[in-house]
């Protein structure tokens, strides 16, 4: 009896300390795809416009600094039910995890400051940006989803049910699916992702967003941070590991069925990925320093913090060859709910007015920060007022957003406090 007792434990003790390091499906979410002719094939051609694109940027051209991508996104919580109490609380983890997708792909997370002193390490690499805005939708939901306009793009319950990794009712948004996927594989996605075809990024319910979470959603310490979908939605936009092998004769070259480097001249060549949480300039690679803070290596979420110029150029010419997959007419009309209200004093000493044109019968309100964490959240019905004051006296200074919803759709609006 003891004997057993003393193996039961060691096996729960390897199960912990193998789940306690970052896995990541997307290769064996590739050998599927690439084992069926049919998405095989769409996907070589995919990969084909993707090259061209590819090209156009590398020659410097197809790619204007100044125009920020919005993307429509769903998130989908299949073993929530739909009459959940705590429906209220997975649209705020939905949001959070928005919100931190958005402050690492623009290069706006507060860690970025790191790069100050770690970059002496990397003196061929700079940090880079996609411009991108990632944006629950709120208009034209498919049919039979019995979402209207105004409710944002959540579901429970009743998509991407069991192992489904596509959903054509989904088509051309950019799909989030957190389920459990067990204690040893954190996310996955394809390598190269199709909104047209419904695809998704997985990500595991212990993974997903951070703060406190919802009932058995809650983020576990050290994936905490949101970083794993920051990681995988990587991969939907064509980025490999940073460890994908030393043997590339042309750094800009990658073979997606043989790949003997991630096609990306700026990330130092590696073929071993990196756990925990090494010192920068810690780790050796393939002659020379691992670019171990890299957000496609396999670090915790704590020390993950940054892409590379390289990296953010292949993700922009991904996009813009999946640009018109992606659906134009669920965010709502921006461009109105621009013009329709102002947000002032700004900068602020911490209070500020929203005001309205015209009568807004509903709306909420979101403060939050760059690092994505809310700092402010209300909602507002049945309003009689065109102004609405909205008090964050003693908030420390920096950089906010503040998002405004409506039955119109959402906008987003940058806030100084002083």
């Amino acid at each position: 009896m003891q004997m057993k007792f003393k193996l039961l434990v060691g096996f729960l003790i390897f199960q912990l300390s193998f789940a306690q390091q970052r896995t990541c499906g997307m290769r064996e979410q590739m050998q599927r795809i690439m084992n069926d002719p049919e998405q095989r094939t769409a996907y070589l051609e995919q990969q084909r416009k993707f090259k061209i694109e590819l090209e156009k940027i590398n020659s410097g051209a197809n790619r204007n600094a100044n125009v920020v991508i919005r993307i429509p996104v769903a998130v989908h919580f299949p073993a929530v039910s739909n009459s959940s109490p705590l429906k209220a609380c997975f649209r705020a983890l939905a949001q959070s995890q928005i919100n931190i997708l958005n402050a690492d792909y623009n290069g706006t997370n507060p860690d970025i400051s790191n790069w100050d002193d770690d970059s002496a390490f990397y003196p061929e690499t700079n940090t880079g940006s996609l411009q991108v805005e990632f944006v629950l939708a709120t208009q034209n939901h498919p049919t039979g989803t019995g979402l209207v306009n105004g409710d944002l793009a959540v579901t429970f319950g009743t998509d991407f049910l069991g192992s489904n990794d596509s959903d054509p009712t989904w088509s051309g948004y950019m799909n989030l699916v957190c389920r459990n996927e067990g204690t040893r594989i954190l996310g996955y996605s394809p390598l190269g992702g199709s909104p047209s075809g419904g695809q998704t990024v997985v990500i595991n319910r212990f993974c997903f967003g951070s703060g406190a979470g919802c009932t058995g959603y809650i983020p576990q310490e050290p994936y905490n941070l949101g970083r794993t979908l920051t990681h995988e939605l990587g991969h939907f936009f064509n980025l490999d590991h940073t460890f994908a092998g030393c043997g590339e004769a042309d750094c800009s070259v990658y073979n997606e069925n043989s790949p003997n480097g991630d096609g990306v001249c700026d990330t130092p060549a590696t073929d071993t990925e990196t756990y925990e949480c090494p010192a920068a300039g810690d780790v050796t690679g393939c002659g020379g320093t691992s670019l171990t803070m890299n957000f496609m290596d396999y670090v915790n979420d704590a020390c993950m913090y940054m892409f590379t110029a390289g990296q953010a150029a292949r993700m922009q010419a991904y996009y813009n060859s999946i640009a018109s997959q992606f659906k134009t007419n669920v965010l709502g009309n921006e461009q109105f709910l621009q013009n329709q209200f102002s947000l002032y004093p700004n900068p602020t000493k911490g209070s500020f007015t929203i005001e309205f044109k015209d009568l807004v019968n509903s709306f909420s309100v979101e403060v939050y920060d760059v690092s994505g964490k809310t700092i402010y959240e209300n909602n507002y019905d049945q309003t009689a007022s065109l102004n609405q004051v909205v008090n964050l006296e003693n908030t420390t200074s920096g950089i906010y957003f503040v998002n405004v919803k409506s039955d119109r759709g959402i906008v987003t609006k940058k806030l100084i406090i002083q």
